[in-house]
């Protein structure tokens, strides 16, 4: 399988195409940065996006203010493609359903690629119904681009899937805007972006007298290779021509 790596020079990016280098059964052929030169696992980066026709498979690590420019170059090409960039929301999504159609390619856009990340999630879905009130805490690197995460915009479109209801007793007034995070699909979400941080995330419920946290730390970016490698190994037999997320790829949807 040929696979090529845009946003190469990015650290997700980066770690993705040495990764993809050394599988057996992958065969990393080219590399795409518009702003960066150099090679990465002996493959020279491009700044031309025709750089990445022929592939099979192209890994997606761009901006989030380019990745929609390039999804369609990527589909033209009719390659599968694996989205690791971040800022999928609904809108974005509906966006690229209506852009992508039905191919040629198939397209799996992946809020994380952690497989522990995708269980806290799944986690807070099915705890979801039960508690009248969530929130979410994110925590990145303050090298992130976006806020709040793609993680935790899934996140918060999965509680309020499963019925999450958001029954506050009162709806506190902002006394300095933002005090209460964004709104996202009716859940409050923080974001926070310290340098010392990677990527974690808390879920919190509240109900009368109790609580419950579900959370998740990455401390390595190599936390988020298998699910790489599961994502580009499998995206050319998934069964829409897009789709969100590895949980169907885990047995967990």
């Amino acid at each position: 399988m040929k696979v090529g790596v845009a946003g190469a020079s990015g650290q997700m990016g980066s770690l993705s195409a040495v990764t993809l280098s050394e599988a057996d059964d992958l065969h990393l052929i080219a590399l795409f940065d518009a702003h960066t030169a150099g090679k990465i696992a002996g493959v020279t980066i491009s700044q031309d996006r025709s750089a990445l026709d022929g592939c099979d498979v192209i890994l997606e690590f761009s901006r989030p203010d380019v990745v929609m420019e390039h999804l369609a170059e990527w589909r033209a090409f009719g390659a599968n493609v694996v989205v690791g960039t971040s800022g999928f929301d609904n809108e974005r999504l509906a966006e690229l359903e209506e852009l992508w159609g039905n191919g040629p390619g198939n397209c799996l856009v992946v809020p994380n690629f952690s497989i522990g990340a995708v269980l806290m999630m799944r986690m807070a879905e099915f705890a979801a119904p039960h508690f009248p009130v969530a929130e979410i805490i994110e925590m990145h690197h303050d090298r992130k681009a976006d806020a709040p995460s793609g993680t935790a915009i899934a996140t918060a479109a999965r509680i309020a899937k499963a019925g999450g209801p958001q029954d506050r007793a009162v709806v506190s007034e902002e006394s300095a805007e933002g005090a209460l995070g964004a709104n996202v699909d009716g859940v409050n979400v923080h974001s926070v972006r310290l340098p010392g941080l990677l990527a974690h995330q808390a879920v919190m419920f509240g109900s009368e007298g109790e609580t419950l946290m579900i959370k998740h730390d990455t401390t390595d970016r190599s936390a988020f290779m298998p699910g790489v490698l599961l994502a580009v190994r499998s995206v050319g037999a998934q069964r829409n021509p897009l789709s969100v997320g590895l949980e169907s790829l885990l047995g967990i949807d």
